[in-house]
């Protein structure tokens, strides 16, 4: 607990030494889906006239006009909403779309991600300190660290999960260490079954074997990523682990699951919830 509060008071720091560059009057581009929860869960949606295509909660979100996917944003496409200002995510780009806002003098800034507790406050106070509405973004942080402090997750024996993030070709893309999955699976009780790297690559079957997951988690979503169950028992080293004889899979809205936002908290006693039973 003490190392928890280090880690805030150390961002809470950074993130004052920010500008305070909010106005009201300002049209707001967002960039990323928790930054969009964040700013609607602030009550400043109301600034917000554009969104990119990871922005869809609340679903209210969706009706703001879209300047596409965040890590592969167009020059035109921002200028065409005419922003004041752009709240981004960490790794939002590419480097040269950026270059060009802050070129035609367009203030982009950008918010630490981050997959602990720790950090689902630090992106509250960085986007409340960029609106200029820093003690709507101190009672947020606070609210939900709280709720964090609430979460009952812990068990004698944490299942060994391993989060697929795509299985095209039949090969398993998976997450290791360092990632928005290893961070949720720690938060709801759970140890990723993969910690021979970091990031999402691609597995080998005996990669897959050796990890011996007891579940699989997967975003809940449709197109080329997704899979069916079956698919994912049918695949040979998948078979043979705790997770298919059990046939042990949960699958929730990727944004919910790893936006780590204000709705992490829900996300963590849900998947715990999922692995475990609700209690």
């Amino acid at each position: 607990m003490l190392s928890h509060f280090k880690k805030l008071t150390v961002h809470a720091a950074l993130i004052c030494a920010l500008p305070l560059a909010g106005h009201a009057d300002e049209r707001v581009l967002s960039i990323g889906g928790s930054i969009t929860e964040i700013i609607y869960e602030l009550g400043e949606q109301d600034r917000l006239i554009a969104r990119d295509t990871t922005s869809s909660y609340p679903s209210s979100a969706e009706a703001l006009p879209n300047v596409g996917y965040m890590r592969a944003l167009s020059p035109e496409g921002i200028l065409s909403v005419d922003p004041t200002l752009i709240i981004a995510e960490e790794g939002s780009g590419p480097v040269e779309t950026i270059d060009v806002m802050r070129g035609a003098n367009i203030p982009f800034i950008t918010i630490p991600d981050g997959f602990d507790r720790a950090a689902v406050s630090t992106k509250i106070l960085a986007v409340a300190q960029a609106l200029g509405v820093p003690e709507k973004g101190a009672a947020l942080a606070a609210d939900t660290d709280a709720q964090f402090a609430a979460l009952e997750t812990e068990t004698e024996t944490p299942a060994r999960v391993m989060f697929i993030l795509s299985m095209q070709g039949g090969r398993i893309t998976a997450s290791g260490g360092n990632t928005a999955a290893d961070g949720i699976i720690k938060l709801a009780g759970g140890v990723n079954a993969i910690s021979a790297f970091e990031g999402y690559k691609p597995l080998t079957d005996e990669a897959i074997t050796l990890a011996n997951p007891d579940v699989i988690v997967m975003m809940d979503r449709e197109g080329d990523h997704a899979a069916l169950d079956a698919e994912l028992w049918a695949h040979p080293a998948i078979s043979t682990t705790p997770a298919a004889q059990t046939q042990s899979i949960v699958r929730i809205d990727g944004l919910l699951l790893l936006g780590f936002g204000p709705r992490t908290p829900e996300a963590a006693v849900l998947l715990h919830d999922e692995i475990y039973g609700a209690s």
